[in-house]
């Protein structure tokens, strides 16, 4: 999937492409400087949780499993948690420290089935390649065709969860389930979404705007640009947000990050599609004084360990 080699013979180290998170050199190679060694699958001793990797084929899918799923069969049927990892589509995975981290003690909390997703990267394979593996792992797990879901997973409690990117992809998948499935809920942390006419308070200024999309251009070159309705779900010509197939919606934003608008605008267009009033199923959580994905990388910090509670809160609400 992803391509971090020296130069061969004869090759340069000449750059045609770099969005930081992503490197393409003239000759092809591909890096990606800021990506951890993933960490494997298996038992986590602090949670219990233990893990497993599973081939499909273009893609493959990471499970997580908590004691609690085998320790007290009073609470052997638990939510199914999808999680969709953050990387602007070019990189990360499911074995990155602090998302599989973040996952063993999501898991473990809930208690719940957590799946989460390595779906093919740009640029070696272009959106919609991370859209498609996504929606396909989603149908995967609804068919509960693994045993740890078969026995221990209620697909009647299936929750979409993802961060940045990851987010972004949680809506494609709420747009596009299968006929007649109907998620809980969704849980969009700080999402990515972008659009050609600012919102809130974002910056006005032409070169801030296209900086904003360059990445995503990248990343899916067959796009019609920053108001492709996947980039921007409040587009003209966009699919309806009462569409959405899930009963609740949970969008979290953070002060220092330059989306947070973006979320903001997201979370109050859900609401207006639903009706608005008490009982439209959008929650919304600004935290302040922190950036993007903060808590990925400061998980031990307050901020994130109220975020943290939050989501689990909103997984095990009835």
């Amino acid at each position: 999937m992803a391509s971090n080699t020296a130069p061969t013979d004869g090759g340069s180290n000449e750059v045609e492409h770099d969005h930081g998170l992503v490197r393409v050199y003239k000759d092809g190679r591909v890096e990606r400087p800021f990506v951890a060694p993933p960490l494997p699958a298996g038992l986590d001793p602090s949670t219990g949780v233990d893990s497993k990797d599973v081939d499909l084929g273009d893609y493959s899918v990471r499970l997580y499993l908590p004691p609690a799923a085998t320790n007290a069969p009073e609470c052997k049927q638990l939510p199914v948690v999808f999680y969709i990892h953050g990387g602007g589509f070019v990189a990360e995975s499911v074995g990155s420290p602090p998302g599989h981290r973040f996952l063993n003690s999501l898991a473990a909390a809930c208690p719940a089935i957590a799946v989460s997703v390595e779906y093919r990267l740009a640029p070696e394979h272009p959106l919609p390649a991370a859209y498609d593996d996504c929606l396909s792992a989603l149908r995967w797990v609804l068919s509960a065709a693994d045993p740890w879901v078969a026995a221990h997973g209620d697909l009647a409690r299936v929750f979409l969860a993802g961060d940045s990117a990851g987010a972004n992809a949680c809506h494609h998948l709420a747009l596009h389930a299968q006929p007649g499935v109907k998620l809980k809920g969704a849980v969009l942390i700080h999402p990515w979404f972008w659009g050609s006419e600012a919102v809130g308070e974002e910056s006005r200024h032409p070169v801030a705007r296209a900086m904003g999309g360059r990445l995503w251009t990248f990343a899916c070159p067959g796009t019609s640009g920053v108001d492709d309705p996947r980039m921007n779900p409040m587009a003209p010509g966009a699919p309806g947000l009462e569409t959405l197939a899930c009963e609740r919606v949970m969008v979290c934003v953070a002060e220092g990050d330059f989306l947070r608008w973006r979320g903001r605008a997201y979370a109050e267009a859900v609401t207006s599609a639903r009706g608005g009033g008490e009982q439209h199923g959008v929650e919304l959580l600004e935290t302040e004084g922190e950036g993007h994905v903060f808590h990925l990388f400061k998980p031990d910090c307050d901020k994130a360990k109220d975020m943290f509670h939050r989501i689990v809160a909103f997984v095990n609400a009835v």
